[in-house]
């Protein structure tokens, strides 16, 4: 949710005359779009506005803005402990940063502005994708569920769900563009069009988006077991471009700790759900969220989250130790447990994790998969000489290119055959597993160039543009870290 709102507040700047800063550049404007999940945040955000201070006093003219989760919470304690920050903004008014910084530079003082409620949903305000091929779509935003250790819904507000032909518009959109594939996204989707009175609407979503042409997958996150339905399952089964991928939130294997959770499921019916969609889609890889640590939480109970990872099959899982938030209930229950402890527990679920996910891995050694090309997956490919995509499964492949066909960027050299582009799909046969990603060593046996790989190629071959001028403007991925503070190499803003 938060990488969609980021490419948001880049569609916003840039339509507001502002252009991303070059490589190595100093930037005119930083902006953090913050997460409040957990304390780690807090750290990062506070950190990196410290080391900011020499840069912003070396570049006169220089403006920061936080947004996001943590704004939302912390509002002017962020003025209160960083009075260099130029903007504070919420979860809510996303629309209203270029004002707010334009305001802030002309009366030459920080800007607070925090929304209690939704101005404009996010889906139609101006977007800078960081991928041509995939899309990230809202059906929804906010939650309103209440488990004890999650801030996000006093933050992010009641759920809100918009309209099904709003989505799928949006999915048309998208995929006119180039898009092969598009994300669904909201707290929890599978509670989708309950506010519109048809408690079946996500199901129905899915298959509609089936009926999209040209969209080739079609992926969904997060649902909550509480409200995960048979309808889901036929849907996913059924149609023929949503992927046989299922992130499911597990958090807890125990009944007790769910129940202080408030998840309003026990691990019987996680199960449950978790062998119907096997039934229905043998080859579907479900991954999942732990909470390791939460208050309370006995050896017994974590030995029961141990127990349902062995049976659960997990292909993956984001595993987190218990981190406090102030303002939920459960930073102020009994039986908070020690750090050591915690991190103990949690290091032997992530090696059990791993051996489950190894031991799925290899079993895929030797099988045909499809992979859409991605950029900047794989950390390591300019050393190995591979590029990676994903499986529609959702795997991450690194895969060679062979001789008769070049990977990109490169042309097409004389006799080489085409190059392979982010947002083209090849097929080739998993050669090696490792716990967190395949590998792929054989000849490609099919490849495809797709008009998602072409769009990169023109948007890399296209000048950035300054405002005003009518020249395309290179596609540059919304970064997702901190900006470069090395030496100026023009200014960001024209």
């Amino acid at each position: 949710m938060n990488v969609h709102d980021s490419e948001r507040l880049s569609g916003l700047l840039e339509s507001a005359g502002y252009v991303p800063a070059a490589p190595g550049s100093e930037a005119d404007v930083v902006v953090f779009n913050t997460c409040a999940v957990r304390e780690n945040a807090d750290n990062r955000l506070y950190g990196n506005l410290g080391q900011l201070v020499p840069v912003k006093k070396g570049h006169p003219g220089m403006q920061i803005a936080v947004g996001g989760c943590l704004a939302q919470k912390d509002r002017a304690t962020i003025l209160d402990r960083a009075p260099w920050v130029d903007v504070v903004f919420g979860t809510n008014n996303l629309h209203r940063l270029p004002v707010l910084l334009e305001r802030a530079r002309h009366n030459a003082s920080a800007q607070l502005e925090i929304a209690e409620a939704l101005e404009v949903f996010p889906s139609s305000l101006p977007t800078r994708r960081a991928s041509h091929h995939s899309a990230w779509v809202s059906i929804s935003v906010g939650c309103d569920n209440t488990c004890t250790f999650c801030i996000v819904p006093s933050l992010r507000g009641r759920e809100r769900d918009r309209r099904p032909g709003d989505v799928l518009a949006e999915v048309e959109a998208l995929v006119g563009e180039g898009a092969l594939e598009i994300t669904l996204l909201g707290q929890n989707v599978n509670s989708y069009g309950r506010s519109l009175g048809d408690p079946g609407a996500f199901a129905k979503l899915l298959v509609a988006c089936g009926r999209v042409d040209g969209l080739e997958r079609v992926r969904f996150t997060s649902p909550h077991p509480r409200d995960f339905t048979d309808d889901v399952i036929e849907a996913m089964a059924a149609t023929a471009n949503v992927c046989h991928q299922l992130h499911m939130p597990l958090q807890s294997g125990s009944d007790e700790v769910l129940r202080r959770m408030r998840r309003s499921y026990r691990r019987d019916r996680y199960l449950g759900i978790v062998e119907r969609v096997r039934a229905a889609m043998p080859d579907a890889a479900i991954t999942t969220d732990i909470i390791v640590g939460f208050p309370g939480e006995t050896e017994a109970d974590f030995a029961d989250t141990l127990d349902v990872v062995r049976q659960a099959r997990f292909s993956g899982a984001f595993t987190f130790q218990y981190s406090p938030r102030p303002g939920t209930p459960a930073a102020t229950m009994d039986g908070q447990i020690d750090r050591a402890t915690v991190a103990e527990r949690y290091a032997r679920l992530v090696a059990l994790q791993d051996e489950v996910s190894w031991a799925q891995n290899r079993e895929l050694v030797g099988r045909r998969v499809e992979l859409l090309v991605a950029e900047g997956e794989g950390r390591k490919d300019g050393a190995t000489g591979r590029l990676s995509g994903r499986a529609r499964d959702g795997r991450l492949v690194h895969f060679r290119v062979d001789s008769g066909v070049q990977p990109a960027p490169g042309g097409d050299p004389a006799g080489s055959g085409p190059a392979v582009r982010p947002g083209d799909v090849v097929e080739t046969v998993v050669t090696r597993a490792a716990p967190h990603h395949l590998t792929a060593d054989g000849p490609l046996l099919s490849y495809r160039r797709t008009r998602a790989g072409d769009a990169w190629e023109l948007g890399r071959a296209a000048p950035v543009a300054p405002a005003g001028n009518d020249a395309p403007a290179a596609r540059q991925a919304v970064t997702l870290g901190m900006p470069s503070v090395g030496p100026a190499a023009g200014p960001s803003r024209r």
